[in-house]
């Protein structure tokens, strides 16, 4: 990749003033070649195999950091599916699986590491039913490990028996963590990509090669900052000259990814290789760097109010346009995040009593993923967190899309609260559920089957 001087000095424009930075550069790691099911022999070789292709992770990411002058905020890494690699061994190796990841995690000096997780779209063995029920205790035993669970696909349906097992599980992670904290390590999702970066869904795919970087960038800041030096600049401006903009950056920020990424691997050397460049824009707490503010940029006065849903439209095409033309090796979510608490401007929206569940469910229709970071009361039943979470993952199946719902039920709260996690977790405003009973509807199990879409050979 040849980068021109003009372009250099603008990417140094949009770190200094505009909060660009790569938000995450995830080691992905096959895992499958534990040699026994033993579970002494599963923990060795867990934290072993994570040290030995990740030790030089952070060094490597900090080199590339100074040589271009752009943070590299999070260093991660994502795994094989431990339902995958843990299937045959004692319930015991389940534990002994995540507090090794943890171990691992903590000698290669990251933040997250993900990978514990069940694919389970059209159905769930003994080893998928076993490590869902065993997320609680291994959430509220570690503090860097995440949880996934894929509970639907296009091709398959919704998997309503793990999707109720899941509303339990969620409900039981918010009562033993902390501020129910452990709840935002932990996400149920339709049509989990293989090749993400971004926790709490990252993994690595089985289709993924052996080791591989896969880099999430960020940059609603300077999105935000391109659409107002439009709007000061030009006398005409309508929809499609704002997303002209819009991908014009996306194209930016990609470019810069992908360079940083490869950078990264280099440094590695083999077996790891470049993965992808998920362009989602990831917003976090400070101001500036929120998807809501380029919604309300765009002319909403404030997210969540009428009009909201065909903005969040405009930017999230733009951005996968610009991306695309950007790169040939994009991945991941790739479009725009709508993780409330992580967003100031979707903070205020809340406040405000602009933006409801309800709105941010239709927002999902077009997002990058979906319900995320969402807090609600704690006297919810299980049966409802369960609903929420069958709505979220029916808009995926029936789009085609990603989906994912990352709730936090928060003990004690109740509609208005707030709760401070802190740092990129960001603040909490816990939002009202319409009370109403789904419980029956949830009992019901069985499966959803696959829409009609689902046939396409």
């Amino acid at each position: 990749m040849l980068y021109k001087p003009e372009e250099v000095k603008e990417t140094l424009r949009m770190v200094a003033a505009e909060h660009l930075d790569i938000r995450t550069v995830t080691l992905g790691i096959n895992m499958l070649g534990c040699p026994s099911k033993d579970p002494a022999t599963i923990e060795s070789y867990i934290f072993e195999r994570i040290v030995e292709l990740g030790r030089n992770l952070c060094v490597a990411a900090k080199e590339v950091e100074e040589m271009f002058g752009v943070p590299i905020v999070n260093k991660r890494v994502a795994l094989t599916p431990m339902s995958l690699v843990l299937e045959g061994a004692p319930e015991e190796a389940y534990m002994r699986a995540a507090i090794a990841m943890e171990r691992a995690a903590e000698a290669i000096g990251i933040d997250f590491i993900a990978g514990y997780s069940a694919l389970v779209h059209k159905g769930a063995t003994r080893g998928d039913a076993i490590l869902m029920r065993s997320i609680p205790d291994a959430l509220s035993a570690t503090q860097r490990v995440c949880a996934s669970v894929n509970a639907a696909s296009t091709r398959t349906g919704i998997n309503m028996e793990s999707v109720a097992v899941m509303g339990e599980v969620i409900c039981e992670v918010a009562r033993r963590t902390p501020k129910a904290s452990g709840c935002a390590r932990l996400v149920v999702l339709a049509n989990a990509p293989e090749d993400n970066p971004f926790v709490a869904g990252a993994m690595h795919g089985v289709g993924e090669p052996e080791a591989v970087i896969n880099v999430g960038v960020s940059g609603p800041g300077v999105v935000l900052s391109a659409i107002e030096r439009f709007k000061r600049t030009e006398s005409h401006i309508d929809l499609g000259a704002l997303a002209e903009t819009i991908k014009r950056m996306a194209y930016k920020i990609t470019r810069a990814g992908e360079l940083i990424g490869r950078e990264v691997v280099a440094r590695l050397g083999p077996p790891v290789v470049f993965g992808v460049v998920d362009l989602s824009l990831a917003p976090t707490p400070a101001k500036g760097d929120s998807v809501a503010n380029i919604i309300e940029a765009l002319g909403i006065e404030r997210a969540g109010a009428p009009g909201t849903t065909a903005a969040l439209l405009l930017l999230t095409d733009a951005v996968k346009k610009g991306g695309l033309m950007a790169s040939s090796s994009v991945g991941g979510f790739s479009g725009a995040f709508i993780p409330v608490s992580e967003d100031s401007g979707m903070v205020d929206a809340v406040r405000a009593g602009a933006l409801t569940i309800e709105k941010l469910e239709a927002m999902t229709s077009i997002c990058s993923v979906g319900l995320d970071m969402v807090a609600v009361p704690g006297d919810l039943p299980p049966e409802t967190i369960s609903a929420i979470i069958a709505d979220e993952l029916a808009i995926g199946v029936a789009n085609n899309k990603t989906t994912a719902v990352r709730i936090i039920p928060v003990p004690e709260a109740k509609p208005g609260d707030t709760v401070n996690l802190g740092g990129l977790l960001g603040e909490l405003i816990v939002m009202e559920v319409k009370n109403f009973d789904s419980s029956r509807f949830i009992r019901y199990g069985g499966r959803i089957p696959a829409p009609l879409t689902a046939m396409r050979n």
